[in-house]
């Protein structure tokens, strides 16, 4: 037998949201020392979440199952009842028996003929309901199949680290204890890329240390596919080290890999954000002209959110869908694109765009991060906008014309000048000018150690402090406005640049980080002060209509220029991206 999937239960230090998991009826309890749900009688126990539910239909399209089977572990007296949910038709109750769970055997439900079916879509979810005066135990379970592998992969775990010493440690030390009982644990390794040469983590059977220069993210997971094809890997998944996961991510994404019957699969984790851990922040993106997460909000609690989304995730993606690098596992050999030397910020888009990937996610497959709002900086605003002009310059997926391009860049600067942000305008200004340098800019600046120095003397005010040392009073008058008008205000005097004494006489509000990265917030504001997440820390911008209109006028001769010189820039692009994005430029950037 070979477990597609095992139950999994709150985990302390990575999600404790029970809604996430189970759902149960009556009384009951939870034990999380055992691990282990305790149900009265009477009481039920629903597992229709987005931990636990089988998205059938994405397993039977992707993989070769040999027939499919739900075990349950516990005791007690027990009926056991197993739905298959369809999109837009009537359920299905595909088992339904009254059993005695013994702890030393678990019980098992025969469900092949749902996996033979045709066609086969849809979720499947166990209930269980405590029939017994002295209640039920279910202490855990599994979906598996009969499936025989020819071949098993062989898989690298590549972890790319800078200066986050303890966060690597802890997750090598996790994986490492995780390896020790899984069932292909022989065949999986951890990579460590170091390119802080800090993490001081010992090399064992499974486990290596590899000190590399720091060329960011790029420069990491490049190193580290190159080490595990060396190593005679047919697999890499590459991975932050500081990302929270339970470790059933590695064990569904590894049977998924190997029962697959394409080599172009792909497993691209889930992300949801620390400060709501119930929500999801992204299953899956696309790019076309910027990022758009799939189903960004979905409130993971509510099962008739979670229905819907897992149905439409196995249906097909849109033509750009990419896996972010939190998590994202492919075979070796169907890689026809290393990493572009981006630094950080659009290298798992571009490799994902350029490498004919067949790219699924899988529910419960997640890693939790820390809010990307909070992470935003003008350094990261000026990396994010040149890898995005970059894709449309070399992707024919992403094809514009020479304007429809300029667009992006302009959105960018104008975004942070509505909000006043002049040092991030002028510092993505400096990115767009750079990226029309050409694809030798990448090459000679591939370890970003000069850009970071001048963008650090560029930001003086938009940087985090002490949120003591702020004036944090308010005066609200034109941002209490409807939001109709409010916008019309925004947008049609440009956020007061257009509009004499705005500076003095529009409001001073205080912004939290969840609408930091949105404009609308600044609208009939003319001074912001942001606060981060645990408000202890801000910083305050006002509105400014000299640098408005000087950054203004430099976009507009860049502009130009792009304009001008676009489709000699775009062959360059194109020309240089296959030699910069092999494995032989890796191997001499990195002195492999």
């Amino acid at each position: 037998m070979i477990t597609l999937q095992n139950f999994t239960f709150p985990e302390t230090m990575i999600c404790t949201e029970h809604d996430l998991y189970y759902r149960v009826s009556g009384e009951s309890g939870y034990s999380q020392g055992n691990e282990e749900i305790l149900l009265g009688r009477g009481a039920r126990l629903t597992l229709d979440t987005y931990f636990n539910l089988l998205n059938i239909g994405k397993w039977h399209q992707n993989c070769y199952l040999g027939g499919l089977y739900a075990e349950i572990t516990g005791s007690g007296l027990v009926e056991i009842r197993i739905f298959q949910v369809f999109p837009e038709r009537s359920w299905e109750i595909l088992y339904c028996e009254v059993v005695t769970l013994d702890p030393a055997s678990p019980h098992r439900a025969d469900l092949s003929h749902c996996a033979t079916a045709s066609p086969v879509q849809g979720l499947i979810y166990v209930e269980i309901k405590a029939l017994d005066e002295a209640g039920a135990t279910v202490s855990g379970g599994r979906f598996a199949t009969q499936a025989q592998l020819s071949e098993l992969p062989e898989l690298a775990v590549s972890i790319t680290t800078f200066k986050r010493e303890h966060e690597v440690r802890n997750t090598v030390s996790r994986l490492e204890a995780f390896l020790t009982d899984f069932q292909f644990g022989a065949h999986i390794r951890v990579q460590v890329v170091d390119n802080g040469d800090s993490a001081d983590i010992p090399d064992n059977d499974q486990v290596q240390l590899i000190p590399n220069p720091n060329y960011g993210g790029a420069g990491g997971f490049a190193r580290g596919l190159v080490e595990a094809e060396r190593a005679g890997c047919s697999h890499c998944l590459f991975m932050d080290d500081d990302a929270a996961f339970h470790m059933e991510n590695i064990a569904r994404t590894y049977v998924f890999l190997a029962l697959s019957k394409d080599r172009r699969t792909a497993v691209a984790g889930a992300m949801i954000n620390n400060t709501h851990k119930w929500a999801m922040w992204e299953n899956g993106a696309f790019f076309d002209g910027s990022c758009h997460p799939m189903f960004c909000g979905t409130d993971l609690r509510n099962r008739d959110a979670v229905f819907p989304m897992e149905n439409q995730s196995a249906q097909q993606n849109p033509p750009t869908f990419y896996g972010g690098w939190w998590f994202f596992a492919f075979a070796i050999d169907q890689v026809r694109h290393h990493p572009f030397p981006f630094f950080v910020r659009g290298d798992d888009i571009s490799f994902s765009l350029m490498n004919d990937f067949h790219i699924c996610t899988l529910n419960g497959v997640v890693s939790f991060q820390d809010d990307f709002t909070e992470k935003e900086s003008a350094q990261t605003l000026y990396l994010d906008l040149r890898s995005h002009l970059v894709h449309h310059l070399v992707s024919d997926k992403l094809s514009r014309s020479a304007f429809g391009t300029a667009k992006i860049a302009i959105r960018f600067i104008m975004r942070s000048l509505l909000r006043f942000h002049y040092e991030s305008a002028a510092v993505q200004l400096l990115s767009w000018q750079d990226v029309m340098r050409g694809p030798q800019f990448f090459d000679e600046n591939i370890d970003m150690a000069e850009r970071r120095a001048t963008i650090k003397q560029m930001v003086k005010t938009e940087s985090w402090q002490d949120a003591a040392i702020l004036d944090l009073t308010e005066r609200r008058r034109k941002t209490l406005k409807s939001r109709d008008k409010r916008h019309r205000l925004g947008v049609r005097s440009l956020n007061g640049h257009l509009v004499p004494f705005s500076a003095r006489r529009w409001d001073r509000i205080v912004v939290g980080i969840g609408e930091r990265g949105s404009v609308f917030p600044a609208f009939g504001a003319s001074q912001l002060t942001y606060l981060n997440t645990a408000r202890d820390k801000g910083y305050t911008v006002t509105q400014s209509k000299r640098q408005f209109f000087l950054i203004g006028w430099q976009m507009t001769k860049t502009l130009w220029r792009f304009m001008r010189d676009f489709e000699a820039l775009k062959q360059q692009y194109r020309e240089g991206y296959g030699g910069m994005t092999s494995r032989s430029y890796w191997e001499t950037a990195l002195k492999v």
